[in-house]
């Protein structure tokens, strides 16, 4: 006869159903099923193991005699694991009957995996229940539920209430002060995760490769290069740079701020890279436009064993797009099915699409987009179409795009900006004119541009005529100076931008959006006032970095340029398609954008 701890011991090592199924009959043979030690440690298996069954689990669970709290644990846990809605939800029916049809009551582990379940499946009203029920029970003093009740708020959009529940924990650990951090930048909230840094310093709980991943992660989205060269040095100091992760993220970061020499220093000492590493760089070179070097990086990652993903390919159809290499993307997006089995998603269609768009081959575009198992009821192709129809100033096309637009009921402003400024270089005011009344007509909201630089470790925003910055009457007086210097070069406004500022280019990646200048020479854009503000702020001689939500116009193109001669600094400017380096009175991209 099989001794219970033998049992035991056999559920210790098991790794697979059929093995469970044998383990299973030997505990009923031999009178174990009501052993609670035995069947928590079958249901645990069959529930949370990655060889488990939560079917199986759940008939096991139902023949256990009044199940305990371990027992719930394991079925809640179970199905707060799994992808599926249904047993998502699944596993807050199973905390409700623990409530009602049992006199088991939750414990940490409960409300960890149910506020796992609450986050995953969107459910903020049942999240707020249940913090009410932690608060009843005194388990809002529990670090590890505060930190999962965090989570769970801020996966539901309240990251205010996430917050507060942060600032009432009593004990903080490190595990919390990164889920906070690591909210913020799930949210976009990169600023405010940024803010955080100052605070676990003083909070003296440490750091780890999780805080810094999520750190730099914000840098590169605010470009704060400053800061992420800061969190470098903490990284090496603190011997970080072994881990992958965040190796990885020094690289993202790098390569986002303009710095593509510190992207590739960090490559480059890595003892260790995954394909992650190498689509860092690639993606890196791709958005600054250096298509060559893209494609040359991408043989050693094939030199080196690396099998390239979906994202490697996105880096090298967007430098290619960018660098106007149109033979060398065609033969990509080939390979990408004829020799890795890759299938093509609709980001590597808008890239072609683009590929062939800015190279004035429009209608081999438009042939891509008809070829595209995503013809029929995707915008971003006919989107990206006609922001490629605005270049090179055709009508007909970009009518086209805009038609097929309409008839998806995915219109937005930004489009109708788009085929304005399409009518508008055609000389076809009748076209600019009804393209302004559909705007006004259909009530369409536009996205306003806004541009962040940072100075002295702080990111500051500007808007379109921002008088909203405390040093705003100083910026101004400093934006006329440095437009006058500008004009003494050669520096013009643009007469075509006076109705579109802030233009925008489709784009495959994403959704773009778009905001009418009002009719104002004088108006000034974000990007402007950055730049006074950074020259204004910074020695002589010292680079500026500028990150846009939108496409940098023409007249802002122009005038940066101008600035970067008069001046004598690099201008970086990183907008919602690529980046731009200016010096010297020229740009990285030839103009080719």
């Amino acid at each position: 006869m099989a001794t219970s701890k033998a049992i035991l011991s056999l559920l210790q090592g098991c790794n697979s159903m059929r093995k469970l199924h044998k383990i299973h009959a030997h505990i009923l043979i031999n009178g174990y099923q009501d052993d609670p030690c035995i069947s928590e440690r079958l249901l645990n298996f069959c529930a949370v193991s990655v060889s488990g069954s939560l079917p199986y689990a759940q008939l096991v669970f139902h023949r256990i005699h009044n199940p305990q709290t371990p027992a719930w644990n394991s079925m809640i846990r179970g199905f707060s694991l799994s992808p599926s809605p249904l047993q998502l939800q699944a596993a807050i029916l199973y905390y409700n009957r623990m409530l009602s049809a049992s006199d088991s009551r939750p414990d940490t582990f409960t409300f960890s995996f149910l506020l796992k379940a609450c986050e995953r499946v969107k459910e903020e009203a049942k999240c707020r229940e249940v913090h009410g029920f932690i608060i009843r029970l005194g388990y809002d003093r529990d670090v590890v539920v505060c930190t999962n009740l965090i989570r769970s708020y801020a996966g539901n959009g309240s990251i205010g209430t996430a917050h507060k529940v942060f600032e009432g924990m009593p004990v903080r650990d490190l595990v919390s002060w990164n889920s906070l951090i690591s909210c913020y930048c799930q949210a976009g909230l990169h600023e405010e995760a940024l803010r955080m840094y100052d605070e676990v310093r003083i909070s003296k709980v440490g750091f780890d490769g999780f805080t810094l991943v999520s750190l730099l992660s914000s840098c590169a989205h605010v470009g704060a290069l400053h800061m992420g060269v800061q969190l470098h040095s903490f990284a090496r100091e603190k011997r970080f740079l072994e881990n992958i992760f965040v190796g990885n993220a020094l690289i993202d970061m790098y390569a986002k701020c303009g710095s593509l020499g510190s992207a590739l220093s960090v490559f480059n000492s890595m003892p260790k890279r995954d394909v992650f590493t190498w689509n860092s760089m690639i993606v890196g070179y791709g958005v600054h436009g250096r298509g060559n070097e893209a494609l040359a990086f991408f043989e050693r990652m094939l030199m080196a064993g690396v099998q390239p993903n979906s994202i490697t390919f996105l880096g090298l159809l967007c430098g290619c797009s960018h660098q106007g290499l149109v033979r060398e993307g065609v033969r990509c997006f080939h390979m990408m099915s004829s020799e890795f089995n890759l299938e093509p998603g609709i980001k590597h269609y808008g890239c072609m699409v683009d590929l062939y768009g800015r190279a004035g081959k429009l209608k081999e575009a438009l042939q891509v987009i008809r070829s595209s198992p995503f013809f029929q009821d995707d915008p971003v192709l006919w989107r990206t179409l006609l922001g490629s129809c605005k270049i090179h100033r055709n009508v007909e096309i970009g009518e086209m795009a805009t038609g097929k637009l309409v008839h998806l009921g995915s219109l937005c402003a930004g489009d109708c900006v788009l085929l304005s400024g399409i009518y508008a270089e055609s000389k076809h005011m009748h076209g600019v004119a009804r393209m302004r009344k559909l705007i006004q007509s259909q009530g369409i909201k536009t996205t306003p541009g806004w541009s962040w630089i940072e100075v002295g470790n702080q990111v500051h925003k500007f808007v379109v005529d921002d008088k909203s910055h405390p040093d705003s009457k100083e910026i101004y007086l400093k934006l006329e100076e440095v437009v006058h210097r500008a004009s003494l070069l050669g520096y013009a406004k643009e007469e075509s931008e006076k109705s579109q500022v802030e233009e925008s280019e489709s784009h495959p990646q994403d959704y773009y959006y778009y905001s009418w200048e009002r009719e104002n020479s004088t108006s000034f854009h974000s990007e402007k006032l950055a730049i006074a503000y950074g020259v204004s702020r910074t020695p002589e001689g010292t680079s500026l970095l500028i990150v846009k939500n939108l496409r940098v116009c023409r007249d802002c193109h122009s005038f940066t340029k101008f600035v970067s001669k008069a001046f004598d600094r690099e201008i970086i400017v990183r907008d919602r398609v690529r980046f731009h380096h200016f010096r010297d009175g020229h740009c990285s991209c030839r103009d080719y954008w």
